[in-house]
């Protein structure tokens, strides 16, 4: 299996470059994985197609501002930083651009405060709202720093950090909420989970008054996310790892809705892959929390999935690769080029589909 037999053609004007300002307006193409059938409706329209019994499985994690500019506190050379993965507290695994010339001891300033007094005596540090010390160089040329502050990390990053908007977005974000779900809540993330941007706090209790029950899991999104498989072989590919939390009542949620007959349905490819990566083979879902870096593609056998509500995604992506496992290759890409032609909008900001 070669990677390019993910490759799509899709025109660049057709990659939303900002959300619709009413969130479940954005289009809908539903996919029956069976029989290939294609409906063009409105997300909305969504509560059409849940049935009472089934579950919806929401990711709650909250993308954090984690893109950062600061200068080198012996030069001033600028360097960009971004947090990957938390370790510990205060050490984090980042990218830094330019990487070449951040070794480990060096140190980078991030909001000056234009301390002239420390300036004078030398105390360069304390000129900062906040410093980062390269530890080391670790997987991929990331490196892990060490941050310094007074306060507390969390509102530093908030006054500092820039939302990490994917590659494909050429403008800021006026609105950064607007890269968050409604039901954000664990902050972790470098990147959202795309799916759940279409919902709205009046289509989840719209869903919620269908007999829908909704189940939240946690899946810190990374950004390896938007990394390119970069192997000719598929299965050569080594995902990055992803932090995931499951909770006790959550768990059994899922699972009683599975005893019961009803549908596991989940919002998004993070959810899917939390999901799959807890469950054992008999299809039972366990609480918990760790480290996934599940690698989903054809020929993959789903233990507790039902049915997916996604994003359209990247050509040769992981994601893509994840879709098409759940509902065939040729079904998902003749999807994709009906979806190009009726000019459906693509990736984070883009449309949605309903897979079941």
């Amino acid at each position: 299996m070669k990677t390019s037999d993910f490759w799509y053609d899709l025109p660049e004007e057709l990659i939303a470059q900002d959300p619709l300002e009413d969130r479940s307006s954005s289009r809908l193409l539903v996919l029956d994985k069976d029989t290939g059938a294609i409906e063009h409706r409105h997300f909305r329209d969504i509560t059409e197609y849940l049935r009472p019994g089934d579950c919806l499985v929401i990711n709650d994690t909250k993308v954090i501002p984690a893109r950062l500019y600061g200068v080198k506190t012996d030069t001033g050379a600028a360097v960009e930083l971004l947090l990957l993965k938390r370790h510990q507290d205060n050490v984090w695994e980042t990218l830094v651009r330019p990487g070449k010339k951040c070794r480990p001891g060096a140190v980078i300033g991030f909001g000056p405060v234009g301390n002239c007094a420390a300036e004078e005596r030398g105390d360069s540090d304390s000129a900062f709202l906040m410093t980062a010390e390269i530890l080391d160089i670790v997987e991929d040329g990331n490196r892990l720093v060490r941050f310094s502050y007074n306060g507390i990390f969390e509102e530093i990053l908030d006054q500092l950090g820039e939302m990490p908007l994917p590659p494909y977005i050429t403008h800021k974000l006026k609105d950064k909420n607007r890269y968050q779900t409604v039901y954000a809540r664990a902050e972790g993330s470098a990147a959202a989970p795309t799916a759940g941007l279409h919902f709205t706090p009046e289509l989840l209790r719209e869903i919620k008054e269908a007999g829908v029950n909704i189940a939240h899991v946690t899946l810190h999104v990374g950004l390896g996310t938007f990394r390119p498989v970069k192997v000719e072989d598929v299965t050569e590919h080594h995902m990055h790892t992803e932090y995931y939390e499951i909770e006790e009542e959550q768990a059994e949620l899922i699972n009683r809705t599975k005893r019961a007959g009803g549908r596991v349905i989940c919002v998004g490819t993070t959810s899917c892959r939390t999901l799959e990566s807890a469950a054992d083979e008999d299809g039972i879902l366990h609480a918990g929390s760790g480290w996934t870096d599940i690698f989903i593609y054809p020929g993959y056998r789903f233990k507790i999935m039902d049915a997916l509500i996604t994003n359209f995604h990247l050509p040769e992506s992981t994601l893509i690769m994840l879709v098409s496992a759940f509902a065939g290759k040729d079904k998902v890409f003749a999807a994709y080029e009906e979806a190009v032609r009726q000019r459906y909008r693509f990736f984070s900001f883009g449309d949605a589909m309903f897979i079941a």
